[in-house]
């Protein structure tokens, strides 16, 4: 996992913990540090960044990942869309830490609204520190993956603050991935 590697093409990264968009440029060293939820969390010399799963070439992973992911989804194809839903937000990851936003306790409230035969999915999550410039990419990964879905014509995910998460919200799941318990 934390072998360098170097890009084979140049590629668009989001700076942590900035969130401002960068370029890495074909032969940019980089190490993976995680590959959680379609994107992939790199060291690089100017710090971490975020690669989206659609420049998973440049990295040179494999694209069996990419069956598996299809292969879930078949699994989850007829199920109800409430679990479609969750299930897409437990593939959404905050690139510092190794747990999905779902087990973390940062999706406060998700709900499928049906009006006039379209669906709506609004949900309600936070973050662990307001200040975190991912917020907004983390949201966008949410409603990207909500968007996937047969059926779902829109999603709205919006941050709010309230209440404030703390960590006696992160299920018991997520406090053994962290070592917590």
């Amino acid at each position: 996992m934390h072998e360098e590697i170097k890009l084979t093409r140049e590629v668009a990264a989001i700076q942590i913990p900035s969130g401002d968009t960068l370029s890495l440029p074909a032969g940019t060293a980089v190490f993976i540090t995680q590959r959680l939820g379609g994107t992939f969390t790199v060291a690089t010399s100017q710090g971490l960044a975020r690669i989206s799963s659609q420049d998973a070439d440049a990295l040179g992973v494999n694209p069996e990942e990419e069956a598996k992911k299809q292969a879930e989804a078949i699994r989850l194809k007829d199920a109800p869309l409430e679990e479609q839903v969750w299930s897409q937000l437990k593939g959404v990851y905050d690139p510092e830490i190794p747990v999905d936003i779902v087990n973390l306790g940062l999706v406060y409230d998700c709900i499928i609204e049906e009006s006039e035969g379209k669906k709506t999915v609004a949900v309600k999550m936070t973050l662990t520190a307001p200040g975190c410039g991912m917020g907004p990419v983390i949201a966008a990964d949410a409603q990207a993956k909500i968007m996937t879905i047969d059926g779902i014509d829109d999603a709205r995910v919006e941050l709010v603050w309230d209440p404030a998460w703390n960590q006696e919200m992160i299920s018991e799941e997520g406090k053994m991935k962290l070592g917590m318990i």
